[in-house]
């Protein structure tokens, strides 16, 4: 039976995507309906926030992304970590319905890692962001922050009449 459902599921014909049949049934190619190449945009700089239980694995995973933009002809900023970790501290009572004098402490340690990376192309920041978060360890979040460059409106670029 499952033999049979695999070969029913590659039998299937194949349609291809290189046009389409419009309402007057002719047939218009999709290659001439898409529209002009947007220029690529750039951005000053790309902020990345990580944060961890283990600061081992955040240091060596911040080695990793370094590299990557190094291969990729990223310029690297800043990358630092507060020296202390923040503390979240849980206190749960050990029973259920008496005993509030006996209770039990839970603590999370959250490290943080920031890297900053400079001059960027809109083309390479997404590659370069894929391929980061692809690769991000278990217990490992990532927060990435862009800032994008843009020109100044016409309004403004004209400087005022004097009066």
């Amino acid at each position: 039976m499952l033999q049979a459902l695999k070969t029913l599921r590659w039998a299937q014909p194949v349609r291809a995507l290189s046009s389409v049949a419009t309402s007057s049934g002719t047939q218009a190619n999709l290659a001439s309906a898409t529209p002009a190449p947007q220029p690529d945009k750039l951005y000053s700089k790309l902020e990345i926030e990580l944060r961890g239980i283990d600061p081992a694995v955040l240091k060596s995973y911040t080695w990793f992304a370094t590299t990557a933009a190094d291969h990729l002809g990223i310029e690297k900023g800043k990358c630092w970590s507060p020296r202390k970790a923040h503390h979240e501290r849980m206190t749960l009572l050990k029973s259920v319905h008496i005993y509030k004098k006996h209770r039990v402490q839970y603590e999370v340690r959250t490290h943080f890692r920031y890297m900053n990376f400079h001059k960027l192309t809109g083309s390479t920041l997404d590659t370069f962001l894929e391929y980061i978060e692809r690769n991000l360890p278990e217990g490992v979040a990532l927060q990435a922050s862009r800032t994008e460059l843009q020109q100044i409106p016409e309004h403004l670029r004209q400087p005022p009449e004097q009066v």
